[in-house]
């Protein structure tokens, strides 16, 4: 029982507890028993924070069934061995040295020092955004809902937003809210913090504190620090211009409003991709350019370390990094003026070549099973459960048994990754003394 078997297993074992909790009558609105498919693919898209669904959150579960559907999330947006290893601190029992191991390679940390340490500050920092946002979603929700409905929409979709979960008890999503700044830039908000990595909040952290304490020593800011705000802002610029440039003149999604209401839905358009999943349009009314590019940032995805899914901005760093080596001729590929190693790079062409992989099969696938639906329909939708970001063109509920079943596969892989699964399942590798010959190929 490696690390990596023990990780996906919890997940397995969380879907499959939160499965039957959702098949249960109590969970659902009707008091009936829920359908198994239903219950199992509602669990997977919650523990995978992906927020893809086949029913209506808000109507179709009972209030203990959208109770289930939060929790899932908001242990699937932790992660497994962040969840187990807080429990394990709250009955007051010291980890050993496999446990100390497994938090390593969960977080992606350099050392195994002061992991109790992180895991409780992963959980304040979880907390405290959490809880901001409940308080400024309050004002948009209890005027028109009552205390009790508006207090509960407030937490669901704060903690729905932090872990980039997307499950809305809203049947638009949150299209009635998309001219409402407060509900816009707090929803954002969340997703950017949440997906883009517990290090970088802290790196920053500690900057915005020396420097209000007006300490001499500066914060010297980490490379996964740069490259991860930066390519975040970046993505950001980018999409926001793409989608106002792009839907500005379809009257189904931008061209019927004004240019307040276009620069607010461009900017949470731009945002949602990278694994969040809410809308405030009509995402099925999109022009094909403006689906392909909402594809685009939904492969890329958020941060490591963050509770959002994709290949991640740092891989994407990383892989245009050696492009631009190689074009200009150099050897060597530079971030920052640091050089990346060379087991970096092999791990990014993994990440990204499995990745494209698990996409193509799972399009094939549900293509075969669903020979009815159009090509873009079937890769948005494959692309949204792997990236686990919950966006879709709206056949998600019409799908047959099977392509939901190939769905919650893909994502069930997304939210694991595809490098971490390969080792559950091969094993860890073994050390070779042997080494072969370096020969040339023709590449390109």
């Amino acid at each position: 029982m490696t690390v990596a078997r023990t990780i996906c297993l919890g997940f397995l074992a969380v879907i499959t507890l939160g499965a039957v909790l959702l098949m249960m009558p109590f969970s659902t609105s009707s008091g009936n028993w829920n359908d198994p498919v239903v219950a199992l693919f509602t669990s997977t898209s919650a523990v995978c924070v992906t927020g893809l669904a086949v029913v209506d959150t808000g109507t179709d579960f009972s209030f203990w069934g959208q109770l289930f559907i939060l929790l899932l999330a908001q242990i699937g947006g932790l992660g497994y061995m962040t969840t187990t290893t807080f429990l394990i601190l709250l009955i007051g029992r010291r980890f050993d040295m496999r446990q100390k191991i497994a938090i390593q390679q969960a977080l992606d940390r350099p050392g195994m020092s002061g992991s109790a340490q992180v895991i409780r500050s992963i959980i304040a920092t979880t907390m405290i955004f959490e809880i901001t946002g409940v308080l400024l979603l309050l004002p948009a929700f209890v005027p028109n809902h009552g205390w009790s409905q508006g207090l509960w929409l407030a937490i669901f979709h704060s903690v729905n937003a932090w872990n980039n979960a997307g499950f809305s008890l809203f049947k638009d999503s949150l299209i009635g809210y998309q001219s409402s700044f407060l509900v816009v830039f707090t929803i954002t908000g969340l997703i950017i913090f949440g997906g883009i990595g517990y290090q970088v909040i802290l790196e920053m952290y500690l900057w915005l504190r020396d420097r209000f304490l007006k300490k001499t020593t500066a914060q010297i800011f980490t490379l996964d620090f740069k490259v991860a705000t930066s390519t975040t802002l970046i993505l950001l610029f980018i999409g926001t211009i793409a989608f106002l440039s792009i839907e500005i003149r379809n009257p189904e999604t931008f061209g019927s409003l004004n240019f307040r209401d276009q620069l607010l839905l461009a900017w949470f358009q731009s945002v949602t991709p990278r694994t969040a999943g809410f809308n405030t349009i009509d995402i099925g009314k999109m022009t094909t350019a403006g689906l392909f590019i909402t594809i685009a940032l939904m492969f890329i995805g958020a941060s490591p370390g963050g509770t959002g899914g994709g290949i991640k901005t740092t891989t994407l760093r990383v892989l245009t990094s050696c492009t631009k080596a190689i074009l200009q001729g150099k050897e060597e590929v530079l971030l920052y003026e640091r050089k990346v190693a060379i087991s970096l790079i092999l791990k990014a062409v993994g990440v990204l070549v499995g990745s494209v992989g698990t996409v193509i099969l799972a399009t094939i696938l549900i293509a075969l099973t669903d020979p009815k639906l159009d090509f873009i329909q079937i890769l948005f939708e494959v692309v949204s459960a792997f990236a686990t970001v919950g966006l879709s063109t709206g056949i998600t509920g019409g799908l047959s048994i099977t392509a939901k079943l190939i769905l919650i596969a893909t994502m069930y892989i997304g939210r694991v990754g595809i490098l971490l699964l390969m080792s559950a399942v091969l094993g860890d590798p073994r050390p070779s003394r042997v080494h072969y010959p370096e020969e040339n190929l023709l590449v390109g």
